[in-house]
């Protein structure tokens, strides 16, 4: 119980010295998850409420199952997009069918997360590489920022895709509503202010609270200033969602991005976290479950998906939240405000909004690491960017996923290629170094090989394995008589591999010349031993050390009865 439901272990050892820091934190993300929750809802194309919804039962779920007690989950700007994205390509009639689509991905996202998790599939996320991650967040948070300019400027855009954005807002510049863009300008200045005098103040509802003010005070709607207008009151019904099954299989890649996404996005500020207060309490894979779970039961009370929120969990941390019970305060600020202050938020500006969106999109975009990657990884480099640009001008879902493909695309070409050494040994020591680096003080004997190869020996590779090898064999010249393979990083071989070696012995038999392996790990040498390898090899030329392997080719250290048996033994 207490793995499936960890607050069974932190409850009962909880402190009264807690209670302040999770007060504090919990208003405090309260109040940043009412403008937030509403503002997130309108990137989703879903009424402002849903991002109140969204922000009630998944949070308080977490808080329960989650393993990292300052997390903050709730609506955010990135599975937003994704949804806006995803459900706007579908052929959906009317705001209804869009809003149950939404309902409907969260129990179908929440669904995947717990399978995975029951399955232990968390390490899925370990191939969602960091340029990939660069590139599609930034993009993502550019067409976050263009989507708002609608918002922001008092127009009217129909379209989702980004170039058709742009060409749209081109279009209609002589119809731009100068008092939108004054509102909207106005509330993005009035938040650098706000944070530049104390970074503590609550900035979005600082410029909510004057937003709504200028509606309701001023006759600045008679301008045409669009407002959020009617939000339902009270608390979201229990609903079962509706399934549409003739629609699955068009949304299943939108929902396994998504999970994964989500789920990358909760390990990853959990590590981070992790690193601040030098613990370790994450489990990927019961983070699967209580995300999941968060989704499913919120998707019964009309939340669309959620996962951790990159600020909100900073401003958690930094107001003192020690535990889970800060959720649970974030959530009943959230529920207050459901059943007593939406009457209010009818006169909240949409331009505010877009203020509130545009402002935090800044943290999204990364521009240090790319400069990094440019400098000395050009090939992730051109991942990152390749990512970004298909992400900007294709679309979310293809951005993510062939940004994927590219990596482990990258990964395969770099394992098919990797790097052989060819070693001497440095002179007065038992120490064999790459020769190219260590030229002036290595013995490069000519009648011996020493090469060291830094890779698996799988398929991929083999045939660049073998290349290489008598490449070097060649370059040795007729002098050479001996070729010792330092097997240090190789620590597995397939059996295409396997098929190379047994070749490679009998060639190199022929041509009178010894091959030895030395330095195999455990597990190689059980490969080596069970395929018949040793047998071909012969278990005098295997050895612990390439020194050994050296010094017995010199006649300077001949093997023992003892050493031939260690040789020959499994380990």
């Amino acid at each position: 119980m207490k793995r499936y439901f960890p607050i069974l272990s932190w409850l009962p050892n909880y402190k009264k010295s807690y209670l302040s820091g999770d007060i504090s934190a919990g208003i405090t993300v309260g109040i940043m998850l009412i403008p937030q929750g509403m503002a997130y809802a309108m990137i989703a194309g879903l009424p402002p409420v849903f991002g109140l919804y969204a922000a009630l039962i998944p949070q308080v779920i977490y808080a329960i199952m989650g393993t990292s007690r300052q997390l903050a989950i709730g609506p955010v700007a990135m599975d937003s997009l994704l949804i806006a994205s995803g459900l706007g390509a579908l052929s959906l009639t009317g705001i209804n069918e869009y809003i149950s689509m939404a309902i409907f991905l969260a129990l179908f996202i929440g669904v995947i997360q717990v399978l995975l998790g029951f399955l232990k599939m968390g390490f899925l996320v370990n191939f969602l590489s960091k340029p990939v991650i660069s590139g599609f967040t930034s993009a993502a948070a550019l067409i976050i920022g263009i989507t708002q300019l609608k918002h922001l400027l008092g127009i009217s855009v129909t379209s989702n895709r980004t170039l058709q954005i742009i060409q749209q807002t081109l279009d209609q510049l002589d119809l731009i509503n100068p008092v939108a863009v004054a509102v909207g300008i106005s509330g993005i200045l009035i938040m650098l202010l706000v944070k530049r005098i104390h970074s503590q103040i609550p900035a979005a509802i600082v410029v909510v609270i004057l937003g709504i003010a200028l509606a309701y005070f001023t006759p600045i709607t008679d301008y045409d200033l669009k407002l959020v207008g009617k939000i339902p009151e009270g608390l979201p019904d229990f609903r079962i969602p509706n399934i549409p099954w003739t629609s699955l299989g068009d949304i299943f890649t939108l929902a396994l991005a998504m999970s994964l996404i989500a789920f990358m996005e909760v390990v990853s500020i959990g590590k981070a976290l992790e690193e601040k207060l030098k613990s370790n309490t994450i489990n990927a894979n019961q983070e699967l479950i209580a995300l999941g779970t968060g989704n499913i039961l919120g998707s019964f009370f009309q939340c669309y998906p959620t996962t951790a929120g990159f600020s909100r969990t900073a401003v958690n941390f930094q107001a003192g939240a020690k535990t889970g019970v800060a959720a649970f305060i974030s959530a009943s600020l959230v529920a207050l405000t459901l059943l007593f202050l939406t009457p209010v938020f009818y006169y909240l500006p949409n331009a505010i909004l877009a203020s509130i969106i545009m402002l935090a999109i800044r943290s999204l975009i990364d521009l240090k690491y790319p400069k990094e990657l440019c400098k000395n990884q050009k090939d992730e480099f051109v991942l990152l960017m390749a990512t970004f640009f298909i992400t900007l001008l294709v679309g979310i879902q293809e951005g993510i996923i062939l940004g994927v493909l590219f990596s482990l695309l990258l990964m395969v070409y770099r394992t098919s290629k990797p790097h052989m050494a060819v070693l001497g040994q440095i002179k007065g020591t038992t120490y064999f170094k790459n020769i190219n680096r260590f030229s002036t003080d290595i013995i490069d004997r000519k009648d011996i090989l020493v090469v060291r190869f830094d890779a698996q020996l799988f398929f991929g590779n083999k045939d660049y394995f073998y290349k290489q090898l008598k490449r070097h064999i060649k370059a040795k010249g007729y002098d050479l008589k001996t070729i010792i393979i330092n097997a240090e990083a190789i620590n597995y071989i397939d059996s295409s591999a396997i098929y190379i070696l047994k070749f490679l012995i009998l060639e190199l038999r022929q041509r009178e010349l010894t091959l030895m392996i030395a330095a195999a790990t455990g597990p190689t040498r059980d490969i080596l031993f069970k395929t018949g390898v040793v047998d071909l090899l012969g278990a005098e030329n295997l050895f612990v050390r390439v020194v050994e392997a050296v010094e017995y080719v010199e006649g300077v250290h001949p093997r023992t009865e003892i050493e031939d048996r260690v040789s020959r033994q499994k380990y």
